[in-house]
């Protein structure tokens, strides 16, 4: 599996001395931004560390089994007993919802996503099977066993408001960003140039289990098992790289930040087709859309 495009160490926005002495088992990467790493994937804490009650979101739920490791640091961060006012979804993968029933139900949370991806998150449908013949790593090859859903948290489920502002967080606005999935979402905040990017970039080789566990940094497209649009994706990543940020926090792979990440980012999109996009797959030449149903199965 050939390498995307090396990032160096000095792009991470990780502080390891500044979260060893914090000690709440996540990384800060803002004043009122952290995630912490769950096995295979991120989730995203929005709030300044010792919010209290319904004063931060939850963005996105990792894989199954994790809602302790969840809790706890969102306990240790923001205070015992501290719920979030929201859980935001920048899609519905499996190892983006692994806890999301759980947790909404004790929490009493609303689940914010776009549109198209409610019959992921309300018991509709299920997702497109994942493709083993892309991406070249043991994570790819596993691709058709990986959980399809559907959840259902359709009681608290919530559509993003049309205006592109996000409820639970202000000065941050969720942008469309599909191509991993049909309702996949990323996360603007114009004041810093920050984005949380879910899935439609992210920062290592999600395909190789190896990269996946020493998080080898590369800026890399989206997770080709899952992708099912790739025009679409191509779209988004440009989309993403046009707003010129200054750090991104994706599913996978570490944070980074600064002049390497934004050329890095470029690149991609500039040269999205040659180092993201498979020389063969599934959903090459029989993408999953929305418009005619055949992403929900």
């Amino acid at each position: 599996m050939a390498e995307q495009i090396p990032l160096s160490p000095g792009a991470s926005a990780v502080d390891p001395e500044l979260d060893a002495a914090r000690g709440d088992k996540t990384h800060q990467i803002a004043p009122d931004l952290a995630y912490r790493r769950l096995g295979i994937v991120n989730v995203v804490f929005w709030g300044r560390p010792g919010a209290g009650d319904r004063q931060w979101v939850l963005v996105d739920a990792g894989i199954p089994g994790t809602k302790g490791m969840i809790t706890e640091a969102a306990a240790e961060r923001f205070g015992p007993g501290a719920r979030p006012s929201a859980i935001v979804m920048t899609h519905g993968h499996f190892d983006h919802i692994g806890a999301l029933e759980d947790l909404a139900e004790e929490w009493d949370a609303p689940v914010y996503a776009h549109p198209l991806e409610h019959p992921y998150l309300n018991g509709r449908a299920s997702y497109p099977p994942g493709d083993p013949s892309v991406g070249g790593g043991a994570m790819a090859a596993l691709a058709r066993f990986y959980p399809r859903g559907p959840v259902d948290v359709g009681s608290r489920l919530r559509a993003f408001p049309e205006d592109g502002t996000i409820p639970e967080m202000p000065g941050w606005r969720w942008l469309h960003t599909p191509g991993h999935s049909v309702g996949h979402v990323s996360l603007w905040r114009e004041a810093d140039r920050t984005i949380v990017a879910g899935d439609a970039f992210v920062t290592t080789g999600q395909e190789s289990a190896y990269a996946v566990a020493v998080q080898r940094a590369e800026m890399h497209g989206p997770p080709t098992y899952y992708t099912v649009e790739w025009d679409k994706a191509k779209q988004s990543v440009a989309k993403l790289a046009a707003l010129d940020p200054d750090l991104v926090v994706t599913g996978h792979g570490e944070p980074m930040k600064g002049p390497e990440m934004r050329t890095a980012l470029y690149r991609l999109a500039e040269e999205f087709d040659r180092v993201a996009v498979p020389r063969q797959g599934k959903y090459l030449d029989h993408p999953a859309r929305a418009e005619d149903g055949s992403a929900y199965r």
